[in-house]
């Protein structure tokens, strides 16, 4: 076997930071994979994720979940994945690493995995793809590279997260957050630029990053597939494991408590993946609905993470070897994997179709298209105009704050930072923001 051909452990768990020339120190009780932790609970990014849509926009009902709580949920399951597996390989492991310091790193990148994400979910990365691909037809793209377009027309969520702490947060442009290269290697869930995105349209690193994308990827040894294409790091597939534990369960809980599902059509997919009810669950039956409900997930969540950790184990010298091109969901026992394709699809074609929701993702296209056609259109003019900016321009420019784009820049660089203000926004702030610039002043809802 060649040197290339496979990854070690002692590279893809790496402590240096990005942007950073000083060693990471060790503290008492807390580690560098602590430090990214806190680095990102801490930022402003995360904490907007409270406002931001998971599944359904702008709901009133304080029990479905939010970006924020997602975020939390797949962090605690991302935490326990991570230590089983450093328990399980510990001797396989670098000697200053601990099944706890595994469990960390898996903890942040799993907390940081929507951290990109715009306002209204899926529904905002459609609509600000949408609205590009429009703009390019109108020639409003004219000047930039194959690359740069197909960035702003294939829009990613992943992609933005990855400028989030690598340029955005903390440090603008001098390595962002500085996480260590491990937390950044099991967050890029797709370590490739947009040329070689999958059929959804998935990378993890826009043209304004490939070049940080590459220092990480050479710094980790992720093998190299193609030119600015590396294969996964193996904890990359925890933290994935973890968000489609999350949300294959938890989606089916919001759409009970919203009442778009029945409970006997939830109960009888998380028993089937949790191999019948947990004991004590007769003593339930008084119980509400939300508690039985919870304790059946509770177990299914159990058997999920007991059989993930099996798999990843089983599997782990394909995962360095870059050879594992599959969910490690799909690989488990028959029971979870197809208890889990039970839930997407209920998931799929009652919760994603309903109307309610469909009805809300339309006005998020509006919201969105009012603020990019106004952020996009004053950076275009700034770009391309050879005298003073009209005022309205200028007003609009002057919301983005100390990261207003610069006359002499790309037009590219100039709509990444409008693509960086509108993305951090919040569902609320962003309808507030779309209405008082449609004149509905009055109707603002102080988000």
């Amino acid at each position: 076997m060649t040197v290339n051909s496979r990854m070690n452990w002692q590279q893809l768990l790496s402590a240096s930071r990005l942007g950073s020339h000083r060693s990471s120190r060790e503290e008492p009780g807390r580690s560098p994979f602590h430090k990214d932790h806190d680095r990102i609970i801490f930022s402003g990014s995360f904490r907007r994720l409270g406002r931001k849509t998971q599944v359904h926009p702008l709901v009133s009902n304080d029990h479905i979940h939010t970006r924020l709580t997602h975020s939390l949920e797949v962090g605690c399951v991302g935490r326990s994945l991570g230590m089983l597996a450093g328990e399980r390989l510990k001797e396989q492991l670098p000697n200053w690493i601990a099944p706890a310091d595994l469990g960390v790193i898996v903890q942040a990148a799993c907390l940081a995995h929507d951290i990109g994400n715009p306002p209204f979910g899926h529904a905002g990365e459609y609509a600000i793809r949408d609205w590009f691909q429009q703009a390019e037809r109108q020639g409003l793209l004219q000047g930039l590279s194959d690359a740069e377009r197909q960035d702003l027309t294939t829009f990613e969520g992943n992609a933005q997260g990855f400028r989030v702490v690598t340029q955005i947060e903390y440090n603008q442009f001098t390595g962002g957050m500085r996480l260590t290269h491990a937390t950044l290697g099991a967050m890029l869930k797709y370590p490739w630029t947009v040329e070689h995105a999958n059929e959804k349209g998935k990378f993890s690193a826009f043209q304004s990053e490939k070049h940080l994308l590459q220092l990480t990827a050479e710094h980790l040894g992720l093998l190299q597939r193609a030119d600015e294409c590396w294969a996964r790091h193996p904890l990359v597939y925890l933290v994935e494991a973890a968000d489609d534990i999350c949300y294959a369960l938890l989606d089916l809980e919001d759409g009970l408590e919203m009442e778009i599902l029945q409970y006997d059509e939830v109960a009888s997919i998380l028993e089937t993946i949790g191999q019948g009810q947990p004991e004590g669950f007769d003593t339930l039956a008084k119980a509400s609905q939300r508690r039985r409900i919870a304790a059946l997930r509770g177990q299914a969540m159990e058997k999920m993470t007991e059989a993930v950790i099996e798999v990843f184990v089983q599997n782990q010298q394909a995962l360095l070897e870059g050879r594992f091109n599959q969910d490690l969901i799909d690989v488990c026992p028959t029971h979870i994997a197809e208890g889990v394709r039970a839930a997407k699809t209920l998931a799929r074609d009652r919760i994603f179709r309903h109307q309610r929701k469909a009805k809300l993702e339309i006005g998020a296209y509006s919201t969105l298209g009012t603020l990019l056609e106004t952020f996009c259109e004053a950076c275009n003019a700034r770009h391309h105009h050879q005298g003073q900016l009209s005022f309205k321009h200028q007003r609009v420019l002057a919301l983005i704050g100390e990261n207003m784009p610069e006359e002499d820049w790309p037009l590219y660089q100039s709509y990444r930072r409008a693509l960086d203000f509108i993305g951090g926004m919040t569902d609320n702030y962003a309808v507030d923001v779309a209405q008082e610039m449609n004149g509905q002043i009055g109707n603002s809802r102080n988000g």
